[in-house]
């Protein structure tokens, strides 16, 4: 069990999707297929006849409250990480605001800005809402939000200034400050627990991002920072794989820092980050997820994930598709979600949580509050640490 007192998790219900009813068809102009699943609110929930959310039928007497796309980061749906994070925010909205949404999965960097421009010329239906799910969609957005001005658009992750978009940033930082300061406590000791130990000789700890940039380099900067601000002479390896996709690299990637003496390796790399899982599984050491409680939504690495650095990616989802159904959309407002909004967390693994020493999870907690009190100041850039 996690404690919450400590690292505030919020377990999350997993959604029964098998009643949604889904359709595929090919993208116009790329070859990404667009899973079109429409969360009906009047309908049946029967998997054949009657209508769906590409042909434009509401399935009852009243459409829904709102219509929303869904365009997810490269690395998909199933990635027990950040997409899936963002879907669990449609799907809550699907069942508490009776609304529909679509998604689509882009394959590649460039498929976004076609993406995005479907559901912006769509009419039948006519979508309310475009999320965009990841801080590589901005360029693509900053063109689209000018050519479609009277569409209501949100991004994750970055920030576009323009009247009919929505940004939501979080303090990936603050929450990763902690996941250095737990990495930094356990690896300065004899611990063992599941299917990892720590060498307490050792004081080496590793960090494996995705694609490098200001908004992975948050999580860096946190995640040394904290380590620091417990023992300044601990050796952190870093290295960046240059895909969110890339399980071999991530594992390539790990399996070299537990080589080179790392106890536990943090990750912000999406679906990348499944590799770095793998590998502390083969070398016997531990790691720690992001975006989602990973020890939940990736069971079969409980045994060596001590931790997740959570981002609440779904409440800003959900709280976008809320505020188009309330007609109080706020295009080119900046939300920032830190921890004391609750935006990050930084949540124990189901199976390890419980072996922390207890002494170390009340550090973590003291720090918690120190940043949110304004005591301890995180940087955000690496080269800064």
């Amino acid at each position: 069990m996690c404690d919450t007192e400590v690292f505030n998790a919020h377990r999350h219900r997993w959604w029964d999707m098998s009643q949604r009813r889904r359709t595929f068809i090919s993208s116009v102009g790329t070859a990404t297929a667009i899973g079109l699943a429409g969360c009906l609110g009047g309908g049946d929930g029967g998997s054949d006849g009657g209508s769906t959310a590409s042909d434009g039928g509401d399935g009852g007497d009243s459409g829904p409250a709102a219509r929303v796309g869904m365009v997810y980061a490269t690395g998909g749906l199933g990635d027990g990480s950040f997409n899936d994070q963002a879907q669990t925010g449609a799907i809550r909205a699907a069942e508490e605001l009776d609304i529909e949404y679509d998604e689509s999965q882009p394959e590649a960097v460039q498929d976004f800005a076609n993406l995005q421009q479907q559901y912006a010329q769509s009419t039948n239906p006519d979508y309310d809402l475009v999320c965009c799910i990841g801080f590589l969609q901005a360029d693509a957005l900053t063109e689209n939000a000018e050519q479609y001005p009277e569409q209501n658009f949100m991004i994750v992750d970055s920030v576009v200034d323009a009247d009919n978009v929505g940004s939501y940033v979080f303090g990936e930082h603050q929450g990763s400050f902690l996941i250095g300061v737990l990495a930094a406590r356990l690896s300065s000791q004899d611990f063992s627990a599941g299917g990892g130990s720590t060498q307490g000789d050792s004081t080496n700890v590793g960090f494996v991002g995705g694609v490098e940039g200001d908004l992975i380099g948050r999580f860096e900067a946190g995640y040394k920072a904290g380590v620091k601000h417990v023992n300044e002479d601990i050796d952190i390896q870093t290295a960046y794989v240059g895909d969110f996709n890339d399980p071999s690299g991530g594992q390539e990637a790990a399996l070299s820092m537990y080589n080179s003496g790392a106890d536990i390796v943090y990750h912000a790399a999406g679906n990348t980050g499944t590799g770095v899982f793998r590998a502390a599984q083969e070398a016997g050491r531990f790691a720690v997820g992001v975006d989602r409680d990973q020890s939940v939504t990736l069971e079969n690495f409980s045994d060596i994930i001590l931790a997740s650095m959570v981002k609440r990616v779904d409440n800003a989802v959900y709280t976008s598709v809320e505020s188009v159904v309330n007609d109080n959309f706020e295009g080119g407002a900046v939300n920032t979600l830190g921890l004391e909004q609750n935006g990050v967390e930084a949540v124990y693994g189901q199976q390890l949580g419980s072996e922390i020493p207890q002494s170390v999870k009340d550090e973590v907690s003291e720090v918690r509050q120190s940043i949110i009190d304004g005591d301890i100041s995180v940087p955000t850039d690496p080269g800064n640490v």
